[in-house]
C-alpha cells in the first residue's frame, strides 16, 4: 500500500512461506535495482548479535499498523521467546539500557507462565515511554523479531528468479500452493490445504460419478469440470477473481488514457 500496489495476490507455498504476486504492470517492468530498493523499505528486522537492527525509534507508517496486529510472540507454556531464561529480553537491541534489560530477566523467572511474563514486559514498556524520557520499545522489537515476516529479497530482486506458480505441488509436503482469500484469511487453515493425494482421490470419486450422470461427454470436457467438485474450487475461484480484478483495471486504465489523449 505504501508503495501504490494494487494488483496484489496472496498465495500460500504449501510449507512454511507466503508469496505476493504483484501483477501491476509498472512493477513488472522494475529493474532489479527498484525491486531491491522496496524490499529494502519494507524489510525491519535483521536479526545480528545486538537483536532487531537498527532499535527500533521512528518507523514507517506501514509498520505501525502491521505492529498492531502481530501476535503475542510464542504464548506457550515455558517455551521459546517468553521462556523462564528471558531470551526475548536478551534479544532487546544493546542500545537499550541495562535498566530496562536487568529488572526484567530477573522478575521473569518468578511469572508461572509466558502470558504473565508478557503482560510484565508491556507494561514496564508503556510506563518507560509514559514518562517521555529513554523511551523504551522493547516489547514493539521483540514482536517484530520473533512475528514480523523475513522476506527474501534474492527471489524479489531477480527478475531471472525461477518461482513457484500457484497451484503448484510443494514437493515436501505434497500440499497445492492455493490463492489466498484475504475476507476469509482468520479462517484459513495451511494443514486443511488440498494436498495432491486428496485431490487425486477427489477426482476419481468426480470421474466415476461423471460417468454414471453422463457416459457421452468426451474425456477433456469432463476432466475440466470436474475440479469444481474437489476442495480445491475455492482457491481457483480466488485466482480467477483477481484475474478479473487485475482485467478490469487495465481497461479502466486504458479507458483513461484514450479520455486524456480525447482532451487535446
Amino acid at each position: 500500500e505504501d508503495l501504490g500496489m494494487q494488483h496484489r495476490l496472496w498465495v500460500y507455498s504449501g510449507r512454511r512461506g507466503v508469496h505476493c504476486w504483484v501483477c501491476d504492470d509498472a512493477v513488472r517492468k522494475w529493474s532489479p535495482a527498484l525491486r531491491a530498493a522496496a524490499v529494502e523499505y519494507l524489510t525491519v528486522v535483521k536479526v545480528g548479535k545486538q537483536g532487531v537492527w537498527p532499535p527500533l525509534g521512528p518507523l514507517k507508517v506501514g509498520v505501525w499498523r502491521s505492529g498492531n496486529s502481530l501476535p503475542t510472540p510464542d504464548p506457550g507454556e515455558g517455551r521459546g521467546c517468553m521462556g523462564k531464561t528471558g531470551s526475548a529480553v536478551s534479544s532487546m537491541s544493546l542500545d537499550h539500557p541495562a535498566q530496562h534489560r536487568e529488572p526484567l530477566q530477573g522478575e521473569f523467572p518468578k511469572k508461572k507462565d509466558s502470558v504473565q511474563r508478557w503482560e510484565l514486559l508491556r507494561g514496564r514498556m508503556e510506563r518507560s515511554r509514559g514518562r517521555g524520557t529513554s523511551p523504551c520499545y522493547g516489547d514493539w522489537e521483540i514482536m517484530l523479531q520473533f512475528c514480523f515476516p523475513r522476506l527474501d529479497i534474492n527471489v524479489s530482486k531477480g527478475v531471472g528468479h525461477l518461482l513457484k506458480s500457484p497451484f503448484s505441488v510443494h514437493p515436501k509436503t505434497g500440499r497445492i500452493s492455493v490463492p489466498l482469500d484475504l475476507q476469509r484469511l482468520d479462517q484459513f487453515d495451511p494443514f486443511a490445504v488440498p494436498t495432491i493425494t486428496s485431490l487425486c482421490h477427489e477426482l476419481d470419486t468426480a470421474g466415476s460419478d461423471g460417468e454414471q450422470e453422463d457416459g457421452g461427454e468426451t474425456e477433456p470436457k469432463r476432466r475440466a469440470r470436474d475440479y469444481k467438485k474437489t476442495s480445491l474450487a475455492p482457491y481457483v475461484r480466488v485466482f480467477e477473481q483477481f484475474v478479473e480484478g487485475m482485467e478490469s483495471g487495465r481497461r479502466g486504465e486504458r479507458l483513461r488514457r484514450s479520455d486524456l489523449q480525447g482532451d487535446f
